[in-house]
């Protein structure tokens, strides 16, 4: 994950100055040129480091922070609040214009995710309850409208195209379409290049001048580091950006990018890409992921993400069954590891809990482990998965040879199940109300 790095190094930094009962200023300023080093390092603009290490320790050295009794938790409030100054103290939103369509602009290199995201962003107004338009203005790439076709119908979205003609024109005749078909989102997939140059840059003006778009938001690589804050700039001085995209924030990168891009251009952070999957997209929130930098977990996304993937048919299931003294059987345990795998990567989510972010490096998490469970559980009987008291020895064997597995692991599965059964039993008995009755149990899935 993006940050891991950064994270890692700021809590090194704040846990030795919550281990000490009082600080100085030598203290203080010793830690910001830690912090100024681990920013640095993360790829952050230098001007932006030097800007927010002079407000951090302003900050940190008065008299209330070191007088304070917690003065170490201070400053990681300090910390925390200008960090959210650095990515926009607010959640950019998106320009709707009083008539409808709203025309958004998708500029940026080639290979910096542009089509995807297009498909992504499209998607996400869907689930608005919009009627989006997705429009392949990219005639220079090759398979470039295929793979925008392809994308769209993955999103359920319509795609507006007219071959290899002028993108000028396919762009304003997809406009009067969308006003004619009731598509209250027109977003235009334009073509990127390899670097910044000047017909890339004259088409997008025209583009501008002939559909006079909304938001013209630049989809930037943060892979790219501090690349992607200088292409970020070249984009806004000539067509005046109004916001950014940020792909691959999945990915091994340092980040300095998404903190940076702000202080640079003026301009926000209004989405995220953080995977492959047309699902795996954000709107930008900064004090969330100043708080994932901080190792201080962001729960509000988890829940999101949780109401957005899982099956609430099947957690109302599971609750009536658990309500009803019905034993949780491995069939309920399948159908659990399912939900969980829908809602991502297990490191992505377990970094979104609050105190495992600056641990996260030191568990040992391997999403395969889900897939074998799946394998184990798969390879038995449906009786076996209702009743597992019933898997002996030999039934043992059978399952772990045809799910590829040992007989060790389905001893391991079959213990780890028992507990989760014990647990589940402990909550309902905590359930019952005065009477003995039992509460009627409404939980919106186990793992949520």
């Amino acid at each position: 994950m993006a940050f891991e790095g950064l994270s890692e190094k700021l809590n090194a930094v704040f846990k030795r100055l919550k281990g000490r009962g009082i600080l100085s200023e030598a203290d203080v300023k010793e830690a910001m040129r830690e912090v100024k080093m681990a920013l640095l390092e993360a790829d952050v603009s230098y001007k932006v480091v030097k800007d927010f290490i002079a407000k951090v320790t302003e900050r940190a050295v008065g008299t209330d922070v070191l007088s304070s009794l917690t003065p170490g938790q201070q400053v990681i409030k300090i910390v925390n609040e200008e960090l959210v100054a650095l990515m926009g103290s607010e959640n950019a939103r998106i320009n709707y214009p009083s008539m409808p369509p709203c025309v958004i602009m998708m500029v940026g290199l080639q290979g910096s995710g542009k089509t995807t995201h297009a498909a992504k962003l499209a998607k996400y107004f869907k689930e608005q309850g919009k009627r989006p338009l997705l429009v392949a203005c990219d005639v220079y790439r090759p398979a470039a409208i295929n793979q925008l076709t392809v994308v769209g119908e993955k999103a359920g979205v319509k795609v507006f195209e007219m071959g290899q003609i002028s993108p000028i024109v396919i762009a304003k005749e997809a406009v009067k379409h969308a006003k004619e078909h009731g598509n209250e989102v027109v977003i235009l997939d334009t073509a990127g290049r390899l670097h910044i140059d000047e017909e890339l840059m004259n088409e997008l003006k025209n583009i501008k001048e002939e559909t006079a778009p909304h938001e013209i938001m630049l989809v930037v690589d943060a892979m790219t580091g501090q690349d992607a804050v200088n292409v970020a700039k070249a984009f806004d001085d000539a067509l005046g950006i109004t916001g950014v995209l940020m792909s691959k924030l999945d990915s091994d990168t340092r980040g300095g990018a998404a903190l940076s891009v702000l202080a640079v251009t003026g301009k926000p952070i209004k989405f995220v890409g953080t995977g492959e999957k047309l699902d795996d997209f954000e709107l930008f929130h900064p004090e969330r992921m100043a708080s994932r930098i901080l190792g201080m977990g962001d729960m509000l996304t988890l829940i999101e993400r949780a109401q957005n993937t899982i099956d609430e048919d099947e957690a109302k299931r599971l609750a009536d069954k658990l309500a009803e003294d019905k034993e949780f059987d491995l069939e309920d345990m399948l159908e659990q590891m399912k939900q969980i795998k829908k809602m991502g990567p297990i490191k992505q989510i377990a970094a979104m809990l609050p105190g495992v972010g600056d641990k996260i490096n030191d568990i040992d998490i391997d999403d395969r482990q889900i897939l074998r469970i799946e394998a184990l559980i798969t390879s038995m009987t449906p009786a076996e998965r209702a009743k597992p008291s019933i898997i002996n020895p030999s039934r043992k064997k059978r399952i772990a040879a045809g799910s590829g597995n040992s007989v060790a692991d389905v001893n391991r599965l079959l213990r780890q199940f028992e507990q989760m059964q014990k647990m589940l039993k402990h909550f309902g008995v905590m359930g019952r109300n005065q009477k003995g009755k039992r509460n009627k149990l409404r939980m919106p899935g186990m793992w949520r």
